[in-house]
């Protein structure tokens, strides 16, 4: 990504869907920060609460006294989600969040389960434990976690397959109900039978929404679309701290998370003393990020937005065929699949070097790569594509932005296609190469 000048270009300012560099170019940011900028950059609203917070010197840590913020945050995210989804963890990271998701699973069974379940296709983080429940293929391999066992996404025969592989044994199931780094997402069907499946063998199922959630997909998060389906925990992040605070959360079930913790003994083992478990600052953040999405209504937005992405993407689909493969996506968050052609996998095969090449994925990197350098250079707008899956480049803008600019969005990548993306990779890979002497 570096390679498009991005490292090199200094930013002055950021201001709700717009970066403004030091030479005078305002780009319009359409990558939401990878799903942490729902509020755009530096929300007034965002950055007051911040401010107050300062202003009145609060308190930052020290747990053993009475932390408001986060007493207060945690309520307003069981007032938030469905069901008795009422007891919080406030780390850092999403892949925090998960991997304090998982050992709650694994402690509410006492240490007498040994499996835990994840998609083929998933992201959860890139530590020791979350990279290993990461589906998506390695570079590297780490030691991980024990017990990880695969389903095929959005595939309920696959995963009754794993259970009854497994029967007794099976402590938690792991699953995007919509993958960000895909853009698939799991049908009605599969999540209420992954429910019903979890419920009769007393495994935990817990749900990523760490991108997906605080109104990205158009519903508040994306389980919730679906009346009385509710996880036994769901994990939050991103933009749930209003692009400013280094937040996260596992919300769980209140049964649960007491059978596993509620005691005198065990509950430090989750620990609280975590040096920067529910920061004071972060926690206010986040609590003013969660006013803003309920009442702003973020799921309308991302909806609204969807109406001009679903259609202007499907007809660019429909105009360059030969450019794309196909568009996928829901709310404020769309993947468009590009594919060069026999021409261009001839022209890529040419150019690639030995080691690059081998990559079986490149040929899609190089050209999404191509045509996002075309949008930030020609049209002053930022775009990206996802490091898993296929390799989407990703429409996926803060919800702060104008209707009018998600067209112009939609009007540039047009422009972009009509270039044609053998010339556009061929100039792409001069330029890069030019740059090395």
């Amino acid at each position: 990504m570096t390679s498009f000048g991005f490292g090199r270009e200094l930013v002055d300012r950021a201001e709700g869907a717009y970066l403004y560099t030091r030479d005078g170019r305002r780009i319009l940011d359409f990558t939401g920060g990878v799903g942490v900028l729902s509020h755009g950059h530096n929300h007034p609203r965002v950055l007051a609460a911040r401010k107050r917070f300062a202003a009145r010197q609060r308190m930052e840590v020290h747990k053993t006294y009475f932390s408001p913020y986060l007493a207060a945050l945690s309520h307003n995210l069981a007032q938030l989600l469905p069901g008795d989804l009422s007891m919080s963890f406030l780390p850092n990271s999403g892949a925090e969040a998960v991997e304090g998701a998982v050992k709650l699973a694994y402690k509410y069974h006492g240490g007498r389960r040994g499996t835990i379940l994840r998609a083929d296709i998933s992201f959860h983080g890139k530590l020791l434990g979350s990279g290993g429940l990461t589906g998506s293929p390695q570079a590297f391999t780490f030691p991980t976690i024990p017990g990880i066992v695969t389903f095929t996404y959005d595939d309920l025969d696959s995963v009754r397959a794993a259970v009854q592989a497994h029967r007794g044994d099976v402590y938690a199931l792991l699953i995007e109900p919509f993958s960000a780094s895909t853009m698939r997402w799991c049908s009605e069907e599969f999540l209420r039978g992954v429910r019903q499946l979890c419920t009769e063998n007393d495994i935990v199922l817990i749900f990523d929404e760490i991108y997906s959630g605080w109104g990205k997909t158009g519903s508040l998060f994306y389980f919730m679309r679906y009346p009385g389906l509710i996880p036994d925990v769901v994990t939050t992040s991103k933009s749930f701290g209003g692009g400013k605070s280094s937040i996260s959360a596992y919300v769980a079930r209140e049964r649960i998370f007491r059978k596993a913790y509620d005691n005198s003994r065990d509950a430090l083992l989750q620990s609280t003393s975590t040096t920067y478990y529910g920061f004071g600052e972060e926690c206010a953040t986040a609590i003013e990020a969660v006013n803003i999405v309920v009442e702003d209504d973020y799921p309308a937005k991302a909806r609204a937005i969807e109406e001009v992405l679903s259609s202007g993407l499907q007809r660019l689909a429909k105009q360059h065929p030969d450019a794309v493969d196909r568009v996928a996506g829901a709310g404020a968050l769309w993947g468009v699949f590009l594919d060069g052609g026999p021409k261009l996998l001839d022209l890529v095969g040419r150019l690639a070097p030995g080691g690059i090449a081998k990559d079986p994925r490149f040929r899609t990197k190089l050209i999404t790569c191509a045509v996002i350098d075309e949008l930030y250079r020609t049209h002053d707008i930022y775009a990206y594509y996802t490091l898993n899956g296929d390799h989407p480049l990703v429409a996926g803008p803060a919800l702060v932005t104008p209707l009018d600019e998600v067209e112009r969005f939609v009007t540039a990548l047009d422009a972009t296609l009509s270039v044609g993306l053998t010339r556009l990779t061929t100039r792409f890979v001069a330029e890069k190469v030019s740059s090395l002497w």
